[in-house]
C-alpha cells in the first residue's frame, strides 16, 4: 500500500487516525519507544496547538520532530509555511511525500533530516523567509536541551509553543520560590515570559505515552538581559546554584568562585544575601551574580551547557 493519502473526507488536510496508521503501516513504520515518538491521531488537538500558537497565515514556522505529519499540516493549513527538522530517516522520507499527496505546494515546506541538537543553520522558505516561530510536539526524552539550544541559537525565533510532558512544563513556567522551581526555570526566563498553555489528554496520541502532556508558551523578551558572554556565566552560576538545592548560595557556589567564603563576598557584592538558596533567585539576581562574579575574575572558564 502506499504511503500517501489523500484528503479527508471533509475536505481538511488533516490526518484522522486512521490516516496515521495507515501511513505507518505502508512505510513499514512504527512509534520508536527509544526516540520518544508518540504521534497526535486527533485533529481537533492539532487545531487547539496552532491556535494557541498564534500562527499567522504567510509566516514561516519551524517544527522539531514532524513525525507523521499531524501538526505539520496543521500548521499548513493555518496558512503557515514550514521547516521541519526530523532525526528518524524512515519519517523523514515519508514526510513530504505525504504533504504534495495532500496537495501542499512543494515552496511551503522544507525538511532538514538532522538531530535537531546538532543544527546550526534553519532553511529559509521561499515565500516567508526564516522562521519566526517554533511549534512542535517535541520528543520527550529531549525537550528542554532543544527547547533551549533553539531559543541560544535562533535569535529570530520571536515565540515558542510546544507540548511537552506535563511535568517539564511545570518546571519551565515555575516562577523562584516554587518547589519545581529549577535550572531549567531560570534558564528559559533567560529568553522571555513562559506560560502553561493548557493540557493535552494522553488519549489523543499513538500509542498512549504513560505520561501527561501539556502546552507551554515561552515569548521571547524584545531585548535580551544581556550579551552572549554573560550569558554563558549565568547559566553557570544556575548550574552551580542547582547542583544541591539545599545548599546556601555561598556553598553551592564554592566550586565557581574558588571558595565559600570568596563566593560569599561575591554574591554580597552583586546586592544579595549569600545565605540565600538558588530556588529564591530569579533569573536578574543570576546575572548580577554573573556580573559581580565576572568583575573578580570568576567562573571564566568553560561553557555552559544547555539545560
Amino acid at each position: 500500500m502506499s504511503g500517501d493519502a489523500g484528503t479527508g473526507e471533509s475536505g481538511s488536510i488533516l490526518l484522522s487516525g486512521r490516516d496515521i496508521r495507515a501511513l505507518a503501516e505502508g512505510a513499514g513504520l512504527s512509534p520508536s519507544k527509544q526516540r520518544g515518538q508518540n504521534f497526535v491521531v486527533d485533529p481537533n488537538t492539532v487545531r487547539v496547538i496552532v491556535e494557541r500558537a498564534g500562527v499567522r497565515a504567510g509566516e514561516a514556522v519551524l517544527e522539531v520532530g514532524p513525525g507523521l505529519g499531524s501538526l505539520t499540516l496543521g500548521l499548513l493549513e493555518a496558512g503557515a509555511d514550514v521547516a521541519a527538522i526530523e532525526l528518524d530517516r524512515g519519517l523523514a522520507d515519508l514526510l513530504p511525500r505525504t504533504l504534495t499527496g495532500r496537495g501542499i505546494d512543494e515552496d511551503r515546506f522544507r525538511l532538514v533530516h538532522a538531530d535537531a541538537l546538532a543544527v546550526t543553520e534553519l532553511p529559509a522558505l521561499p515565500g516567508a523567509g526564516e522562521p519566526t516561530a517554533l511549534v512542535a510536539n517535541l520528543p520527550y526524552n529531549v525537550a528542554t536541551p532543544i527547547l533551549l539550544t533553539v531559543l541560544e541559537r535562533f535569535p529570530g525565533i520571536e515565540r515558542c509553543l510546544v507540548m511537552v510532558q506535563s511535568e517539564v512544563v511545570d518546571r519551565l513556567a515555575a516562577e523562584p520560590g516554587s518547589r519545581v522551581y529549577g535550572a531549567p526555570s531560570a534558564k528559559a526566563a533567560w529568553y522571555g515570559e513562559r506560560e502553561h498553555a493548557g493540557r493535552i489528554s494522553r488519549r489523543v496520541f499513538w500509542p498512549v505515552p504513560n505520561v501527561d502532556s501539556a502546552l507551554v508558551l515561552l515569548t521571547r523578551r524584545a531585548e535580551a538581559l544581556g550579551t552572549e558572554d554573560e550569558r554563558e556565566r549565568t547559566f553557570r552560576v544556575i548550574d552551580g546554584a542547582f547542583a544541591q538545592r539545599r545548599k546556601m548560595l555561598r556553598a553551592a557556589l564554592s566550586g565557581w568562585a574558588g571558595g565559600s567564603a570568596r563566593a560569599g563576598d561575591i554574591i554580597a557584592s552583586a546586592g544579595i544575601d549569600p545565605t540565600r538558596r538558588g530556588e529564591t533567585l530569579a533569573i536578574e539576581d543570576f546575572l548580577a551574580i554573573a556580573r559581580a562574579g565576572a568583575e573578580a575574575g570568576a567562573g571564566a572558564e568553560g561553557a555552559a551547557p544547555p539545560a
